[in-house]
Parts: C-alpha cells; structure tokens; sequence
C-alpha cells in the first residue's frame, strides 16, 4: 500500500513537511485528534507548529521515527530531541526516556553530549539523579575503593598522563568516574557534587573529584572560565565537611585564586576553609606575596584573616594541641616577617596578639623576632613568659631601651616568688629543723634579692642607657640566675625527703604484720 501525500506540516516558519496522515497519526495523539476535529469531506490537512521543540531538526528526526515503524538509532546527541519532540507530539511510549538510557551507558562520558542539550529541567534531574545513582552504586560495589583520607596516594591533584590512565584502565576502582565527568560544564559538575552530598556520598572522594577536574579543565580554558571553575570548586568544598578537604589542596586554590581575583564571598569560603586547618599549615604555605599596590613583602592581612578564622568560636573550644602547633607556626612566621622595613608596628602587635598567651610556653621566638624587627621597643611581649636565657640576652642587648631589661628582672622576680611558694616548706618539713634552717637562709637571700630589683627598678633613670647602668642589669640577671637554680634545687632535695618518708611509713605499717 503506497503512502499518501495528505499532511502538510509547517514547522516553526522554518520549514513545511509533506507527509502520510495514517502513517503520522498512528503514532502521534496530538496529530490523531487534529485529524478527528478536521471536517469529513477535508482530504488534505495543513498543521502549523508555532513552538515546536528542537525546530525542523527534531521534526523531521521524529518522522523518521514513524516511517522507520518505530526504528532509529538512539545516541546521546538526539536522544533529547526525539524526546522533546514525542512529547509535543503525544508519542512519549515509543520513545526512550533519558534516565533509562542513561542507566543502559556502560560510560557516563558518553552523556556528556547529552545533558547540554536537555530542554527540561524535570528531564535534566531524572538524568543527573540517575548518573549520581550510578556512581553510587558502583562505589559501594567497588572491589578497590579509594581511600577516604584527603591526602590519600590512592588519588594524586595531578594531570599527568599516567594518573589519567590509571583511571581509565582500573574500571572498578572507587574513582573511575572521574575522567568521564571532565567533560561536564561547571553547572552539571556542580549539581552532581550537590546530589552526591544529598546521598551522603564520601565527602574526601567529592572533594579529590573536584580537584581533578578543576586541574584537567584548567589546562585549556581561559581566564574566565578558570574563575568560574574556580568559584564552583570553592561553593562545592565550602559545603563538605571541612576535615575531608586536603590542607595542601587547599593552598593550591588558593594560589590559583590569587591570580584569577576571585569573587569576595567565594574568597571568604575558601580563607574560612584554610584557617580551620592552620595547625596543618608550613611556613611556605604562610609567604604569600603581598598584593600589588603594596609597599610590604608579605601578605600579613591574609594570615591574620587565617587566624582570625581558626580562632573561631575561641580558645576553650580549640584542643591544646592544636593551638601550641599554630603558635610554634606563627613564630616561625613572625621572625620571617619582622625584617620588612615596610611592615607597620601594628601589624607586627596584632601577629602577636591573634593567639592567647596558654597557645605559648614561653615568648622566646617573640623577643628573637622583635630583636630581628627594625622596631626599638617590645611591643605585646609577656615578659612573663620569657626564658632565663632570653632575658640574660635582653639585658645585654643594646637594641632596646634598660627599662625593658628592667621589667624583665621584675618579671623574673614574680617567678621566682611563685617558684618558691610551690615548695611550701613550713607543711613539707616539718620534722626536719636543718632542712628548715637552710630554706630560711635561701629564702631570706631571695627576698634581699627581690627588694635590691624593686628598689633598682624604681631608682634607676631608665632615660639613660650608658654602659654602667647596663652592667648594673647585667649583675642582677646574674643574680636572678643564682637563685633560681637554689629554688629548683630545694626543690629536688623536697623531693628526695618525701619520697623518703613516704618509705618510711610504709615500712612502719608493714612491722606488725611480721611479728604477728
């Protein structure tokens, strides 16, 4: 039976289709009731499409379709417009839907062509729900997953050729995705991370994907690009949790970032991530050049913002462990900085001031980096918390002015006082009136001592800086020394005593129950 030629179809304006009406309306509906509603005596029929979907392409796709009973090849790049176009047409039954395709692709990177072209977000979430399903599934089936460390071998932040064909020819491992999604835009890479997260997909596998693609995509986009890449890399990572992204990775953006001029809210995430892993940071992490325009080597104003961030919700709630590795870090980092001519006091002080004084032992890299600084005076400095040597060498150093020599005596004195009150003689020996005798010469010398210091401190013209008064300072350092190695001894020799008695004792309790 030959066709007939009684359907004139224009579609879009663009083009007019001269076709079968039995052989169209058998498949489409919506033709079907456009034939049912034409007059009885009408042989030929003239449909117009004003807004058909995919235009004469997808029309003339779709017709095809129906002359071929039902026979096309599918492929990702029509697999949309027959789609779209089935759907206009009321024909959907005879036509793939994309998530089924999707889930019959042995390789995702061959629905790379497809998801641009997809005209309907309902069909756009069908698709990525069912990739993301996918990848899930085979994941948790994988017979040589990928750690879950963020600094884990099992995935380098590289786009050598071997990383990538160790990819490609391990099918099963954990992350054998990755080099099928390259192809994605940002925006499809992005709902994906953002599906994977709402599955409760491995947060440090998320975050290696999204290196590696920022990395494999850099290669050959351009500026622009690069910064969008970089803005839904950052967006993404900001919403995992923070302790499965690598500290190391981290700085990588960073620096990436620095060139591209990043959005503010995007640079805010990525400062905030870095400062929560500050205990994890190098000192060559930390010297990063300071921003054109700027007269200072280092950009200070970016680590006080890492601080800043770190801190967070305050000391109480940071481990003492965490806050002594910073603190060693920023030593390191402030006696680095201190050279620079250009770096302002009040950048130095707020270096110095940006962690508690219980992240510290003691402020000896402090006073080491302020005798490296330009400044004459030592700013923020716990004296306190100076060792006997750092204050022996501030007392012969001729940088800075006698009155903060003089404080740090006066600051040795309190320690020495608090050192001595820890031995408590008067309740420890009270059994042993020689112990007692000596303690009470030692003590009556180190009193002496104290009131010689105040006294000093309060006599000397702390305006001059001649070489008498120096050696002056240098004599009571020396005497400060003295005493405090009489404390630790008393406090040896207490020690031995107590443990001496405690045997004692326990051989008096032990008699009776020999005898009996």
């Amino acid at each position: 039976m030959e066709a007939s030629c009684d359907l004139e179809v224009d579609v879009n304006g663009e083009e007019i289709f001269i076709l079968d009406k039995e052989t169209i309306s058998s498949y489409s509906g919506r033709i079907n009731k456009l034939i049912g509603k034409s007059p009885g005596g009408t042989k030929n029929l003239n449909v117009i499409f004003q807004d058909f979907p995919g235009g004469a392409e997808s029309f003339e796709l779709v017709t095809r379709f129906c002359y071929n009973k039902g026979k096309v090849e599918i492929n990702p790049l029509n697999l949309a417009l027959l789609h779209s176009a089935a759907q206009f047409l009321e024909m959907d039954k005879y036509v793939l839907e994309p998530p089924i395709y999707l889930n019959k692709q042995r390789n995702l990177s061959r629905t790379s062509d497809l998801l641009p072209i997809v005209n309907s977000t309902d069909i756009l979430h069908q698709c990525l729900d069912s990739l993301v399903g996918r990848i899930v599934l085979a994941s948790e089936t994988s017979p040589c997953p990928s750690s879950s460390s963020p600094d884990s071998t099992g995935f380098r932040l590289s786009c050598d050729t071997r990383s990538t064909d160790s990819l490609k020819n391990c099918p099963f491992r954990a992350t054998w995705w990755f080099e099928d999604l390259v192809g994605f835009c940002p925006d499809l890479v992005e709902m994906i991370s953002k599906l994977m997260i709402s599955r409760r997909f491995d947060h440090a596998t998320i975050s290696r994907f999204l290196l590696y693609y920022q990395k494999s995509r850099s290669i050959s986009s351009t500026t622009d690009e690069k910064r969008k890449i970089i803005d839904m890399v950052v967006n993404v990572l900001h919403s995992l949790d923070w302790s499965a992204i690598s500290c190391k990775n981290l700085f990588g953006i960073l620096q990436i970032s620095l060139r591209l001029d990043i959005q503010k809210c995007c640079r805010n995430k990525l400062e905030s991530m870095i400062g929560s892993h500050m205990d994890q940071a190098t000192l060559d992490n930390l010297l990063v050049p300071a921003p054109p325009g700027t007269n200072y080597l280092y950009d200070v104003n970016l680590v006080l913002r890492f601080l800043k961030s770190f801190m967070g919700k305050g000391a109480c709630c940071i481990p003492l462990f965490r806050l002594r590795k910073v603190a060693s870090l920023m030593d390191l980092y402030i006696a680095e900085v201190a050279p620079d001519p250009c770096l302002k006091p009040s950048k130095f002080l707020a270096l110095v001031r940006a962690l508690p004084d219980s992240a510290r032992d003691n402020c000896d890299g402090i006073y080491h980096a302020m005798n490296l600084g330009k400044d004459k005076h030592l700013f923020g400095l716990n004296y306190e918390k100076l060792s006997s040597e750092a204050c022996d060498h501030l007392t012969r150093n001729r940088k800075f002015p006698s009155e903060s020599a003089t404080q740090a005596l006066i600051s040795q004195q309190c320690k020495l006082r608090s050192l001595l009150q820890e031995t408590d003689p008067a309740q420890t020996f009270v059994d042993s009136p020689c112990s007692l005798a000596g303690i009470d010469l030692k003590e009556k010398k180190y009193d002496e001592a104290c009131e010689q210091i105040v006294l000093y401190a309060g006599k000397l013209n702390l305006s001059s800086e001649n070489d008498k008064l120096r050696a002056h300072l240098q004599g009571m350092q020396w005497r400060v020394l003295e005493l405090e190695k009489v404390c630790r001894k008393m406090q040896s020799q207490m020690a031995k005593i107590m443990k001496s008695r405690l045997s004692s004792q326990s051989t008096a309790r032990s008699l009776p129950k020999l005898c009996s």
